[in-house]
């Protein structure tokens, strides 16, 4: 049995491992890389025939573990992917909306729809690729063994993180002798808005984990809601201001909108005016509703002592871009929320360009941004910053918070691996995350007496 490790190797974006039992080959996500340039050339350039996989195996929906699966199918993949019900409804979502915005970033250049795909100017993939896409999706359940062949078995656990996010835990027999090898996906939080707890591994011989958070921990002095009350009271209220909120459509929105819904149900705050400007957003949220027996406790009683935890007076849901326009005409103190995360593309741009120079706006990064975005650039204090062909002063106070990350720390990470029999778990395979954080982790990991390594990008380890 061999595991290549061909992307989040060393960094945060891109996952893609590659798992050989026998002749039979498995690729667990196939992740977009954004720390490089991701229109083409990175993310096109595969380091084995696509035609070769036999199957994919899907942890959750964004993008930096989905996005590349389209340009997989359009260049030969023609097997299943597996993954649970929610991440394909979201996952078909994410693809579309990354159509939408290679398109827009080839029509800026000109050269939309011309030519071969291997030129920067060219869509990465198309809606046809997508749906092609879609087509291979085969969903399992929660915790229900599902046999690929004969001599392999994968189940699904909850992870947290996201609506349908899992570990992927394979139980293969090689050559007569059983192994076991889990992937975390990405790891939740505990007591994360809307989402379950991550539940506890099986007992394996290989673990794959990632490693976003190692070394650091997050904000444990304040709740969710007592970070955001403290920021809207000084953004809106005091300085009768805006506040823009970047966060993820899928995902960080619904939990960010359902804590600012327990925020004004509950009288903490007068009422202020609530943008959420992304139709992907609105969409996603409907994806929740969807699966709403998925959606953790709490969430669910207050849906049934209040009603739906995605709508309340003062909120709406931005649709058309004449509507997302006039936002920037709304002069009243607001909130902002709108996509992308990163800054790197969608309607935040358009709210940004419109605010960095204000000085009555205060812009709130709840997660994580990857080196070489917009959201990196203001994070660590960039004076001038370009933003739709211009330079522009940043103004605007830039805040961030790690209350709403649904990563686990490095404590959650640490917990995730000490739950492992030490005498069984053979080794530790260290991925998605930053070289400080991977070295951070492992220190602590082999201080515990546990095995690491952190794979260098295409090496292959027979396990």
């Amino acid at each position: 049995m061999n595991l290549t490790i061909y992307g989040a190797a060393r960094q945060v974006t891109g996952s893609m491992h590659l798992l050989e039992a026998g002749q039979f080959k498995i690729l667990i996500d196939c992740g977009l890389d954004y720390e490089k340039d991701h229109s083409i050339h990175t993310n096109e350039n595969f380091p084995f025939q696509p035609e070769d996989i036999d199957v994919v195996v899907l942890t959750h929906a964004h993008i930096d573990h989905s996005g590349n699966l389209p340009t997989l199918v359009r260049l030969g993949f023609e097997g299943q992917i597996l993954c649970t019900s929610p991440t394909a409804d979201l996952t078909e979502l994410l693809l579309l909306d990354s159509v939408n915005i290679f398109m827009h970033k080839a029509e800026k250049r000109g050269k939309r729809g011309k030519g071969r795909f291997n030129s920067g100017a060219q869509p990465l993939y198309l809606q046809k690729h997508v749906m092609d896409t879609v087509d291979r999706f085969v969903t399992i359940g929660f915790n229900k063994p599902f046999r690929i062949t004969g001599d392999i078995e994968l189940t699904f656990v909850p992870v947290g993180h996201l609506l349908g996010a899992a570990a992927a835990v394979f139980k293969i027999n090689d050559n007569g002798a059983e192994k076991s090898i889990a992937f975390t996906g990405d790891i939740g939080r505990k007591s994360y808005p809307v989402l379950d707890d991550p539940q506890n591994l099986p007992q394996v011989d290989y673990l794959v984990t990632e490693s976003t958070y190692g070394g650091r921990l997050h904000t444990k002095d304040k709740t969710v809601e007592q970070t955001l009350v403290e920021v809207i009271e000084k953004a809106c209220i005091k300085e009768q201001g805006r506040l823009i909120i970047p966060a993820f459509s899928i995902g960080r929105t619904q939990s960010l909108v359902y804590s600012l819904n327990k925020i004004f149900s509950n009288g903490l705050l007068p009422p202020v005016k609530v943008f959420v400007d992304s139709p992907l957003a609105a969409r996603s949220t409907e994806v929740f509703r969807k699966y709403h027996y998925l959606v953790n406790q709490e969430a669910q009683d207050f849906y049934n002592k209040q009603g739906d935890e995605f709508e309340f007076e003062n909120l709406e849901y931005v649709e058309t871009l004449k509507d997302s326009r006039q936002v920037s005409n709304y002069w009243e103190p607001c909130i902002i929320i709108s996509s992308a995360g990163m800054l790197e593309g969608g309607r935040i741009q358009d709210h940004l360009y419109y605010n960095i120079q204000n000085y009555y706006c205060t812009i709130l990064f709840i997660g994580y941004c990857a080196k070489g975005t917009l959201g990196h650039r203001l994070l660590r204090g960039d004076a001038i910053v370009h933003i739709k062909d211009r330079d522009l002063a940043v103004y605007a106070t830039i805040k961030q918070t790690d209350v709403l990350s649904a990563h686990g720390d490095h404590d959650d990470l640490m917990d995730t691996v000490k739950q492992q029999d030490k005498n069984k778990l053979q080794k530790v395979f260290l991925v998605h995350g930053e070289s400080s954080s991977m070295q951070a982790l492992s220190d602590a990991l082999e201080a515990e007496g546990y095995a690491v390594e952190t794979p260098e990008k295409g090496v292959k380890y027979i396990i």
